[in-house]
């Protein structure tokens, strides 16, 4: 079992950034493919980007696309989304999740999540 928490939210103006951070304690991380979520206020939750379990691959939403990246560092257990040219729009809960094993897009599978962090952003 892994425990994911969630480190980086706050508040930011339009065009700018930030950096979430998702670490992870209990068992090898390195097993664990990772995808993030938002959810906005009154919205339902909505993929945003995933990465392989050797951060090899990485999977975008359309509308984060050339703005978000997504990265991994193993050996700290940590996965990390640096968000850039922020928008209004980004605005919501975001959420790391886990599964053990190969990267799947069937995101009912992601079984480990974390307590989310908030990110707002201002016009």
């Amino acid at each position: 079992q892994v425990q994911l928490v969630e480190s980086g939210g706050g508040l930011a103006q339009a065009g700018g950034s930030l950096r979430l951070s998702c670490t992870a304690s209990g068992r090898t991380f390195s097993n664990y493919a990772i995808v993030w979520f938002r959810q906005a206020p009154g919205k339902e939750r909505e993929f945003v980007t995933g990465i392989t379990r050797s951060g090899g691959q990485t999977v975008y939403a359309g509308s984060v696309k050339g703005r978000f990246t997504v990265s991994r560092d193993n050996a700290k257990n940590t996965v990390y989304l640096q968000m850039n040219s922020l928008k209004p729009e980004d605005t919501a809960v975001y959420y790391c999740a886990a599964k053990v094993g190969p990267y799947s897009d069937n995101y009912y599978s992601y079984n480990y999540w974390a307590q989310g962090t908030q990110v707002t952003v201002s016009s």
